[in-house]
């Protein structure tokens, strides 16, 4: 073992480094987004029992499972998105493995979207950041922090009006900077999906998908935790299931953080 990996497994061990789950739990009662009634809907999670020691498997217990391929905290593969489709590599079974782990930088805009929870976080928003925190790099993972995964309860996390859901994101100009200009792996939220809640009516519709994805980035979303890493520091690891010709995955994202 090199040098580098066993000092990281004894900063592990010793506690020096943190291992910080960002994965909500998945079950009958995670939210799943609502899409218009016109649109085909992703089923949520059923989980059907094979056996449990007894008749069926005397000495075993396993389940089916039921699910949508972006269901709880999941991973948005570029060919989710119709500007992603011929990206090269862009399903899960097909993205190189080394572009799951990278450096978490964490935006903090609680305040901000406890004032208004349709906040956009701007370029000016993601420029003052950098300016306490240093570039963000390229090939970091960028973790909009919201405190929205607090919610409880499918009305209070969706924040659905009249008018349709409210939720804070990524302006267009911000994630086409992120995109195109840092060169991040993706960006990942607390909230049910990569876009705002408002983001169906923005031109164009749902900027977040379309820029991410059409240039072969990722998109993680449903994230808990984020108030315990810090702004930067911390390295995320998001590794999908292996899902032949996959749009995207349910996953655990972990942090490593140090104490």
């Amino acid at each position: 073992m090199s040098d580098v990996l066993m000092r990281l497994v004894e900063e592990l061990n010793a506690g020096t480094v943190r291992v910080v789950d960002l994965t909500i739990p998945l079950g009958p009662d995670t939210v799943v987004i609502d899409l218009p009634p016109m649109f085909a809907p992703s089923k949520s999670v059923t989980i059907e029992r094979i056996s449990r020691y007894d008749d069926d498997g005397p000495a075993w217990y396993w389940n089916n499972l039921t699910l949508g391929e972006h269901t709880g905290t999941h991973f948005d593969a570029p060919i989710h998105w119709v500007t992603g489709k011929d990206v090269p590599d862009g399903t899960t079974d097909t993205i190189p493995p080394r572009k799951f782990v990278g450096p978490a930088c964490v935006i903090d805009v609680e305040a901000a979207v406890d004032a208004d929870p349709d906040f956009l976080l701007a370029p000016a928003g993601l420029e003052g950041w950098e300016a306490e925190h240093g570039r963000v790099p390229e090939g970091a993972w960028v973790f909009l922090r919201t405190g929205w995964s607090r919610r409880e309860g499918k009305e209070a996390f969706l924040n659905v009006s009249e008018d349709g859901p409210h939720s804070p994101g990524f302006h267009q100009e911000t994630s086409a900077l992120l995109a195109h200009d840092r060169g991040v792996l993706g960006v990942g939220v607390e909230t049910v999906g990569t876009d705002a809640g408002q983001a169906g009516g923005f031109d164009p519709p749902f900027p977040n998908h379309g820029i991410m994805h059409g240039a072969g980035k990722f998109g993680l979303a449903s994230l808990c935790n984020l108030d315990r890493l810090p702004p930067t520091g911390a390295v995320a690891i998001a590794a999908p299931l292996k899902i032949v010709d996959g749009s995207g995955s349910p996953l655990r994202v972990i942090a490593l953080v140090p104490a």
